[in-house]
C-alpha cells in the first residue's frame, strides 16, 4: 500500500483552507453585507443622523460629547465617546480614582443635596457609548438648557416629553432620551 506523499498532504492542506476562508470570510461576510444593505441600510450603514446640508453630525446609536451649556450632556464615557476603544473603566468601587471622578461630576452638574443627581449623569455605561440618558436625567439639565438657550423651562420639558422613547417595553417602564436627537431638536428651537 503506497502512502501520500508529503506534497500532496500540503496541497490538500491549502486547498481546503483556501476554500474555508473564501466560504468563511468572504461569502459570508458578503452575504451579511448583502442581507443588511436590503433588510435594514441605516443601520448597517451606521444609523447616521444628517444635517439640512445632508453631512453626518452623529450616529443615534453611538454617543458624542457634548459640553457646551445650551446642549444636553450624556451619560460620563470612560473611552471619552470613542467609537474604536469601547468599554469601561474597570476601575473597582473601592478606587480612589473613581470616586475622584465622580466628585468632579457632581461639581460639574451642580448637585447639591437638595436634589438628587439622576444616577446616569454620574456613571458611565458598560460601553461607554450609550446615546441614551433617563427621562429623569434630561429634565435634570432642563433649567440649565433653558437659560443657556433663553427659552422657558417648560418649553424644553415639552420638547423632551416628545423625545421620550419607551425602548424596553415593561422591561424598562422608565422613558429614555436620544441627546444627540434631543440636541439637533434644540437647534430646530431657534430656527
Amino acid at each position: 500500500m503506497k502512502g501520500i506523499s508529503f506534497f500532496q498532504e500540503l496541497r490538500t492542506s491549502v486547498r481546503l483552507v483556501a476554500a474555508t476562508m473564501t466560504v468563511c470570510c468572504v461569502l459570508y461576510g458578503l452575504a451579511v453585507l448583502a442581507f443588511g444593505q436590503t433588510v435594514v441600510p441605516a443601520r448597517a450603514n451606521g444609523s447616521l443622523v444628517f444635517n439640512e446640508r445632508g453631512e453626518p453630525v452623529g450616529s443615534e446609536r453611538i454617543a458624542q460629547g457634548f459640553a457646551r451649556p445650551e446642549y444636553f450632556w450624556p451619560r460620563p464615557s470612560a473611552v471619552d465617546y470613542n467609537a474604536s476603544s469601547a468599554g469601561g473603566s474597570n476601575l473597582s468601587p473601592t478606587n480612589p480614582e473613581l470616586r475622584s471622578r465622580a466628585q468632579g461630576i457632581l461639581a460639574k452638574m451642580g448637585a447639591d443635596g437638595r436634589r438628587p443627581l439622576p444616577a446616569d449623569l454620574a456613571t458611565a455605561s458598560g460601553s461607554g457609548l450609550d446615546p441614551h440618558i433617563t427621562l429623569a436625567a434630561a429634565e435634570y439639565q432642563a433649567g440649565r438648557v433653558a437659560a443657556a438657550r433663553g427659552v422657558s423651562v417648560e418649553t424644553v420639558r415639552k420638547l423632551l416629553k416628545i423625545s421620550a422613547l419607551h425602548t424596553g417595553g415593561s422591561l424598562t417602564p422608565e422613558p429614555v432620551i436620544n441627546v444627540l436627537l434631543v440636541n439637533l431638536s434644540l437647534n430646530e428651537l431657534g430656527k
